[in-house]
């Protein structure tokens, strides 16, 4: 009679302690913070549009215990009741991000940052963070059955790709962009907050990345133009990835409902991907899906913050 060792099933996303290791200033409202941490080796290396969140030192620079150094903790996916249990004033401030880059054998991560005057805590931390800063980054666990939960990014069977977004969406833009191939034909409209934030990216020869000034104009006119006439000018395409039959859509309210759909993979030529102001994201959605008639099932839009409005934890 042999035996067996029972398998650990790992939660899909774990915290891991990490420390900023450098810190780079990319554009007048950008900063890339470097992390390093000693398991980041196992951190998920899919990239594209992974979401993590981050949890920030409270203003005394000190992070509450939540069992985040406790391997018990990390293996059984208990650590959000705990923090969540935590009293109101010993709470860490968490927030989400994308991944911009990380090498697991180096164990780095990078994380690109907005900067605004009216920065939240992600914001404030970022624009102060200094090289031994630490924080816990909750991500996926390569290891993990289930290691690439937290990606919106599901084309299927499309090769040609809208992206769009704003500068909270261009990190996610520029990592699902350098993941393509010479096969892909993709067009990347991303609104900036000047013509001084433009972002070098490395795209193969189909790609094209175009980069919309914001200035003095209110947040998601650029977009909202950009889009329109880049569906003008596609009519065929999108005539292809019309759906079947009318496609009625909620009237979600931008101040409450959660605007987020990420399709399953699917057959198709086109897919788009927007992310961004939830405001804008819905009108860009309703543009593609009701006005052109994109099938719904086609695009991905992903309301990654709300003007005026703090994150919900």
């Amino acid at each position: 009679m042999s035996s067996s060792t029972p398998t650990l099933v790992r939660p899909a996303y774990r915290p891991y302690l990490a420390r900023v290791s450098a810190v780079r200033r990319l554009a007048p409202h950008f900063v890339r913070v470097s992390l390093t941490g000693p398991d980041l080796d196992v951190f998920g290396t899919a990239g594209l549009d992974q979401r993590v969140k981050l949890i920030l030192p409270g203003p005394d620079g000190t992070i509450s215990d939540f069992g985040q150094a406790d391997p018990d903790v990390v293996d059984d996916g208990s650590w959000y009741e705990r923090w969540r249990g935590l009293a109101d004033d010993r709470r860490n401030p968490l927030r989400t991000y994308t991944v911009r880059r990380i090498d697991a054998d180096a164990r780095i991560l990078d994380i690109d940052f907005v900067l605004h005057h009216d920065a939240g805590p992600a914001g404030a931390w970022a624009a102060a963070a200094a090289v031994g800063d630490q924080l816990v980054v909750v991500g996926p666990d390569e290891r993990s059955e289930q290691s690439r939960i937290g990606l919106d990014w599901h084309p299927g069977t499309a090769r040609r790709v809208l992206l769009a977004g704003d500068e909270t969406a261009a990190p996610a833009i520029a990592s699902i962009l350098e993941s393509l191939d010479d096969t892909w034909h993709a067009d990347a409209l991303i609104e900036v907050p000047t013509a001084d934030d433009r972002l070098p990216v490395a795209v193969p020869p189909h790609v094209r990345v175009t980069w919309l000034a914001r200035d003095a104009a209110a947040h998601g006119r650029a977009l909202t133009e950009a889009v329109a006439g880049w569906t003008a000018d596609h009519r065929d395409i999108l005539s292809r990835a019309a759906a079947p039959r009318t496609q009625p859509l909620a009237d979600l309210d931008v101040d409450r409902d959660l605007l987020w759909d990420s399709p399953d993979e699917g057959d198709g030529e086109f897919y788009a991907w927007i992310a961004g102001e939830a405001a804008t994201v819905k009108g860009l959605r309703r543009h593609l899906v009701q006005e052109c008639g994109v099938d719904r099932r086609r695009v991905a839009f992903m309301g990654y913050w709300r003007l005026g409005q703090s994150e919900r934890q």
